[in-house]
């Protein structure tokens, strides 16, 4: 079947039941997606195609993996035809592929396992919001998007960050940013390294880019942990790794627990990917 069940973004998944935490791990990963909705069809289902090969899985693949969860074959269906409805997924002869924001989602994911910053010239992008009002609702917006594109908010209206990332990534976010913001290339910024590390709050986001590591090679060579907590403990890494400012070389020092956390993440995937196989 060849499917990451796991690759659900944070906001949408959860354990599903209590079970013993004898060394804190299960407490470490839950405290680090805290405040997330229980695990449903929905959050398994996309999922399962946020991992899979061009984002596309027949029904019978969908099925399998969800059961791993206890989730039956009919709530399967009736998620899928609501995801289609919702335009969150299209279907064909049987199969189903992600589409509209889940798609996005989808590119998120692959640019935070493998970011690819490009060599940066010192100079720093912004974008300055536009004086014209603006709905609560576009606010919002932008603040996700402006987030997606790494950007730190040095005051309000105010979002910037080195501009060493290429400038088509994500255009969805990338559109929602522009409607709303006057944007300047090329600026030079007189920051110190460590008010930007204060920025873009990098030293707190190291500390649980360093545990949520430990926490997986704990898990590469165990054998008894169920489906759920790993579901857990990748949508943990994965959330994280979206809010890494993929900061350049020149602002960081000599420790890189983002590198760290890449590695040992494809590593987990790997020997996880290989389990919920083995269960199907």
């Amino acid at each position: 079947m060849g499917v990451r069940a796991h690759r659900v973004i944070g906001e949408d998944a959860g354990m599903t039941a209590a079970t013993e935490d004898p060394d804190g791990r299960r407490a470490l990963v839950a405290d680090l997606v805290a405040g997330t909705r229980p695990l449903t069809a929905r959050s398994v289902l996309a999922s399962a195609l946020l991992g899979a090969r061009d984002a596309r899985l027949p029904a019978a693949g969908l099925i399998a993996v969800a059961s791993l969860f206890g989730i039956s074959a009919g709530a399967v269906r009736t998620c899928l035809w609501r995801m289609v409805s919702d335009g969150e997924l299209t279907t064909d002869d049987s199969t189903y592929a992600l589409a509209g924001h889940l798609l996005e989602r989808r590119r998120r994911v692959d640019e935070a396992v493998r970011p690819g910053p490009r060599r940066w010239d010192g100079t720093w992008e912004l974008a300055v919001v536009s004086p014209a009002r603006r709905a609560a609702a576009d606010r919002l917006a932008l603040r996700r998007a402006a987030t997606a594109l790494h950007l730190a908010e040095l005051r309000e209206g105010v979002w910037t960050r080195p501009d060493n990332l290429d400038p088509d990534r994500l255009p969805g976010s990338r559109a929602v940013l522009d409607r709303q913001c006057v944007r300047f290339d090329g600026a030079t910024c007189d920051l110190p390294a460590p008010a930007v590390r204060t920025l873009f709050g990098l030293d707190g986001w190291a500390d649980d880019a360093r545990r949520l590591t430990a926490a997986m090679d704990g898990e590469l060579d165990a054998a008894d942990e169920s489906p759920d907590y790993l579901f857990l403990l990748s949508i943990a890494v994965m959330r994280h790794l979206q809010l890494d400012p993929v900061l350049p070389p020149a602002l960081l020092d000599d420790d890189r627990p983002a590198d760290d956390l890449r590695r040992t993440y494809r590593r987990f995937d790997e020997v996880f990917n290989r389990r919920i196989v083995a269960r199907g």
